[in-house]
């Protein structure tokens, strides 16, 4: 019996077969370009914190990720709160935005907490500020009556009441390891690849200085001081050796050279160090920092599967951070 041809009716379904195959296969190329694209082309997710504890335990997120993360321990300890309300929070971001700072939820959710405006956390905008969002949830968090020895999936759903009250206990390995990190209590773990975020215009001494007290608080530079050098395109090498006021003022780095900003560490803050060597790598690709180097150990740019490898060029006693000068600056 001869085949039959096709009918118009079975043409067109096969054309929308090809077609949602080839857009199937478009969508998939996109995401991968993109995927290279936030993580540096090198199929990671850019930055990596381990255990110091050498059990194998590992997370690795994005440099976003990271950077709200820092953002997150910084608040917590600018307020004088222990590490294990760092954990709830961090675990509580994982579980609400995965650490991203979405603009968008359920019903009027938004942020890193997935906060409400209408329940009362403070404005569309205000949420929206990572700084501000931590800020508000460890104040509901500090009247948790003993928080600390309450399971974390029940100290943070009573600050949060979700309809999926269990669900943060899952991301309590994660947060502790990123808490440990970010808080400087376990050294030399946090690592990010660092690549320059292009779409950032600020970035140097000053820029570092600001997010320093964005994140920290304004008495952070009170309490670190710091030293600014720049080194031109050329070599040639200013320095400024004043202690800074808690409100950055400008530097006297040069323009499109490489600045270091070096925050003294007082005798036994070696925790403190770690924290501000840990904050500085997570903000790296915003503030194109390129180099941090603290306690005898550097991070480099580009370096997110390296471990920090021993140096002997920095600041005694200080946190040292290379920051690229963008020309026009």
């Amino acid at each position: 019996m001869p085949e039959q041809s096709p009918t118009p009716k079975r043409r067109r379904r096969g054309r929308l077969f090809r077609f949602s195959s080839a857009l199937v296969v478009l969508l998939a190329v996109a995401g991968y370009l993109v995927v290279q694209y936030v993580t540096g082309g090198r199929g990671g997710p850019g930055c990596k914190v381990v255990s110091g504890k050498d059990d194998g335990q590992e997370y690795e997120f994005t440099q976003e990720q990271a950077m709200n993360a820092a953002t997150i321990a910084a608040v917590g300890t600018g307020r004088g709160m222990p590490e294990r309300a760092v954990t709830i929070a961090l675990a509580t971001a994982l579980q609400e935005s995965q650490l991203v700072n979405i603009k968008h939820g359920d019903l009027d959710s938004l942020g890193l907490f997935q906060q409400r405006p209408s329940q009362g956390w403070g404005t569309k905008k205000e949420i929206l500020d990572p700084t501000y969002a931590a800020g508000v949830f460890y104040e509901h968090l500090s009247k948790v009556s003993d928080y600390q020895k309450l399971p974390l999936t029940v100290a943070a759903q009573r600050v949060q009441r979700s309809g999926y009250p269990e669900a943060y206990a899952k991301h309590e390995a994660d947060a502790t390891l990123l808490s440990a990190a970010l808080t400087g209590q376990a050294a030399a773990t946090l690592t990010c690849q660092g690549l320059p975020d292009t779409t950032r215009t600020a970035t140097g001494p000053d820029a570092v200085r600001t997010a320093l007290v964005r994140d920290f608080g304004r008495e952070v530079l009170k309490e670190t001081g710091a030293e600014v050098t720049g080194e031109s395109v050329s070599g040639a090498t200013s320095k400024s050796k004043t202690k800074t006021k808690a409100t950055p003022t400008p530097s006297a780095s040069a323009t499109g050279g490489k600045s270091t900003v070096t925050l003294p560490v007082r005798s036994g803050s070696t925790r403190t160090g770690w924290q501000l060597a840990h904050w500085a790598v997570a903000n790296s690709s915003e503030l194109h920092i390129e180099r941090v180097s603290y306690a005898g150990r550097e991070w480099a740019a580009g370096s997110a599967n390296d471990p920090w490898h021993s140096t002997r060029t920095q600041a005694a006693g200080g946190v040292r951070i290379v920051t690229e000068e963008q020309a026009g600056q």
